[in-house]
């Protein structure tokens, strides 16, 4: 075992080290501050670091087998990407083109210089310390965050690469994002635009409905699209240098919340929602002719259900809970998870 990672250390390039560094003795400090980061924490966080190393190298030894592919599709979140590949299953092309997923939600949480280690850790600890996640996927973020990063800067040099991006501060920021890590290749870059591929293939005028990101968008949708629009859009080097430019403006940001106005992202106050939040609880009270409980989830779903942006629930569901502790709602239940407790005003 000792000689297969001793293997393994030895495939990585100076960079892969130098992260992989820095990332330890970024942990040591946490754990000889005491803020919270316990040895315990260290020790599984080292693991699966061990772990992944190992699963890297053989990866590594697979290259033969991925070069099997043509083109390399990225997307942002794990319903797109399951969609995306039953598209490419009917197309034939799920041998041929590659897809690579942020397994994340880039319009919510701190961004601050998220292409680099530090920021991957205080974007890490800023989710850990105000939103409901699995505990599952919380252990695994940074681990899958660097694999995205790594899986990206490893892309052949001769791949065509397909960004998806809608109309929404998630992907737009999660574009840029690419971008950045992207600069300096050669690939010829497409981005396929979901709100325009929609609007041109299946908008009705008899049916009122925008895509927000492109988990809406069915896998028969995708396929359509990008059949339609695989061979245009590639971007020119002066269009990839303003999204590099504007992700360098981005990541300098303190906002926890970004929505998309006027064809922009737009960094806006993380209390941003909470008054539309407090007015559905209202009106949920004003229908109902009492002032009872009512259950978070259905408020959180009413919420969501109304937004023209994508912001996801975990994150007006963070907010509810700040409303609770400001004072503004009383609370019934335990709010480990939005299904166990209730609401009202106060």
């Amino acid at each position: 075992m000792l000689d297969e990672m001793r293997n393994m250390i030895y495939q990585l390039d100076e960079k892969e080290l130098k992260s992989t560094l820095f990332l330890f003795y970024c942990r040591v400090q946490a754990v000889e501050e005491g803020d919270g980061y316990s040895e315990e924490q260290f020790f599984l966080d080292i693991k699966n670091s061990y772990n992944d190393l190992l699963d890297f190298g053989k990866n590594k030894a697979n290259d033969d087998q991925d070069a099997q592919y043509e083109a390399t599709h990225i997307v942002f979140g794990d319903s797109p990407m399951g969609s995306l590949r039953l598209a490419l299953k009917e197309l034939e092309l799920n041998q041929k083109e590659k897809i690579i997923t942020f397994s994340d939600l880039f319009s919510i949480g701190p961004i601050w210089q998220l292409h680099a280690a530090q920021g991957m850790d205080h974007r890490y600890e800023w989710l850990r310390t105000h939103i409901n996640i699995d505990d599952e996927v919380l252990s695994n973020y940074q681990t899958n965050f660097e694999r995205t990063i790594l899986n990206i800067e490893q892309i052949p040099t001769n791949h065509p690469i397909i960004i998806w991006a809608g109309e929404n501060a998630h992907e737009q920021t999660g574009l840029r994002l690419v971008l950045k890590l992207l600069k300096g290749k050669t690939n010829d870059i497409i981005i396929i635009n979901t709100n325009e591929g929609y609007k041109t293939h299946f908008d009705r005028p008899e049916i009122d409905f925008t895509p927000r990101n492109m988990g809406e968008l069915l896998h028969e949708q995708l396929k359509q699209i990008y059949e339609n629009e695989k061979n245009g859009n590639t971007l020119t080097q002066s269009e990839r240098k303003t999204l590099e430019q504007q992700w360098e403006q981005l990541c300098e940001e303190k906002e926890v919340l970004r929505i998309w106005q006027n064809h922009k992202i737009i960094s806006v106050s993380e209390t941003f929602y909470d008054e539309y939040i407090i007015q559905t609880v209202k009106t949920s009270h004003s229908k109902r002719k009492n002032n009872d409980f009512i259950k978070s989830a259905r408020i959180i779903g009413e919420v969501i259900g109304h937004l023209d942006q994508y912001v996801g629930d975990q994150f007006i569901e963070y907010r509810v809970r700040r409303l609770i502790v400001d004072g503004i709602f009383d609370m019934e239940g335990v709010p480990k998870a939005m299904r166990y407790y209730s609401i009202k005003m106060r």
